[in-house]
């Protein structure tokens, strides 16, 4: 069951069913990934796991900093502009999750910043992976 996961476990899959409906969909009826989405899987998978809040993250949506370069932050919001809608009737569940994680983020912005906030005074700046 989706919920008995860790949390890191659970967004890296939720994330790879987006990218994989919307490759299916727009690129590989077969159900492969294209290179070109492989690379954004590969990419989101090392932002998270090289994100500074850690297990602890927000949803990227609501996170105050802003670790993709433009070019990916396109290509991801592309694919989860589709896949969202869908994942509701195809993964209810996880849609859910994801949901409640986006409400929880969306609660807990005061400590994010507060956190960023400290950061920037020990290092003198941002360094995100």
């Amino acid at each position: 069951m989706v919920f008995l996961r860790k949390r890191k476990e659970r967004e890296i899959r939720t994330v790879r069913i987006m990218i994989r409906m919307y490759c299916k969909a727009k690129h590989h009826p077969d159900g492969y990934l294209c290179d070109s989405c492989a690379e954004v899987l590969s990419y989101a998978t090392m932002k998270y796991h090289h994100c500074m809040f850690g297990e602890d993250k927000p949803v990227c949506t609501v996170c105050p900093v802003h670790c993709y370069n433009p070019a990916m932050r396109e290509r991801i919001r592309a694919i989860m502009r589709f896949s969202g809608p869908r994942m509701v009737l195809h993964h209810p569940l996880m849609a859910i999750d994801h949901l409640l994680l986006q409400r929880w983020s969306k609660k807990n912005m005061p400590l994010f910043l507060e956190r960023v906030k400290g950061k920037k005074k020990r290092n003198g700046n941002l360094k995100s992976a």
